[in-house]
């Protein structure tokens, strides 16, 4: 059996890569919400971790990376899929040299890339989820622009189709507004969604493939409560401060598990954000 691969956002999260926050970086520049505790980030961060392991997830821990503030949000600078990982190239100046901070790390530990963007493609993996193992949505947004559309289409069709979604203007290009910030698949059958935001083809097609949609309470918008990681189906990691979203899963029958969060959450990342995918399934 193979130790990467990745075709869905819920099947069992066997192998994730996180990164530890250093303590060297322009955190206000990077838009994080001010003061920030750099030690309780950096204990937050280790619970979190511990609670992945607890929840049965190999977790390949990454070296912190000095100014490079939004490092510890693994999930956005290179993408995995079925039979390896795509480097991408992020839009917001903080984060230009991740992806290949990220991609030689996956390259050392045995996972091949398959592709690249290059030119003036941008993108952040923060615009994509599956929706299926062979249908990859990706949302054209302040991050991911049309010319990443285009070579991911390359890059992975025929055997995987790219649905692209408009992502909606938010409060601007300064602020972080992926696709992923409107949904999170808990469950083949199952996302919250946060439908002021939601492309509205997004909610067609959901609808269309049966899935149901748990309307994310209004209250836990600015908390990142629509930010939910899949362990399994049925098991799910969410940030604290999302009590709302939190009883609603329950009473769904997902198993809930909350870290804290109050430092993570002013770099607006929440658990999927955290967490780079290596093995699903």
């Amino acid at each position: 059996m193979s130790d990467f691969g990745v075709t869905s956002m819920t099947a069992e999260l066997r192998r994730v890569a996180v990164r530890p926050p250093s303590s060297r970086g322009d955190y206000t520049s990077a838009h994080w919400a001010q003061p920030v505790d750099l030690d309780l980030l950096a204990e937050q961060h280790a619970a979190f971790v511990e609670l992945l392991r607890r929840l049965g997830c190999e977790v390949d821990v990454l070296n912190p990376v000095d100014d490079m503030p939004d490092g510890i949000f693994t999930y956005d600078p290179c993408f995995v899929v079925g039979s390896g990982f795509i480097e991408l190239r992020g839009a917001k100046s903080a984060r230009v040299a991740e992806p290949a901070v990220l991609a030689a790390e996956l390259h050392e530990r045995g996972i091949p890339r398959v592709g690249q963007l290059i030119g003036d493609a941008t993108a952040d993996g923060g615009d994509m989820f599956w929706l299926d193992a062979t249908t990859l949505a990706v949302g054209r947004s302040y991050r991911t622009n049309d010319d990443a559309i285009d070579q991911l289409r390359q890059i992975l069709e025929p055997d995987v189709t790219v649905t692209a979604f408009d992502v909606p203007h938010g409060l601007g290009p300064d602020f972080c507004l992926h696709l992923m910030s409107v949904i999170s698949p808990v469950g083949e059958d199952l996302a919250v969604v946060y439908e002021p935001l939601a492309p509205v083809r997004l909610l067609h097609e959901l609808h269309r493939r049966g899935v149901e949609v748990l309307p994310l309470p209004e209250e836990d918008n600015l908390t990142l409560g629509c930010n939910v990681l899949a362990i399994r189906p049925g098991v799910a990691v969410i940030a604290s401060a999302n009590d709302a979203t939190a009883a609603l899963l329950r009473d769904r029958g997902v198993d809930v598990h909350v870290y804290e969060a109050s430092e993570i959450s002013k770099g607006e990342g929440g658990p999927t954000c955290l967490a780079r995918p290596l093995l699903r399934g």
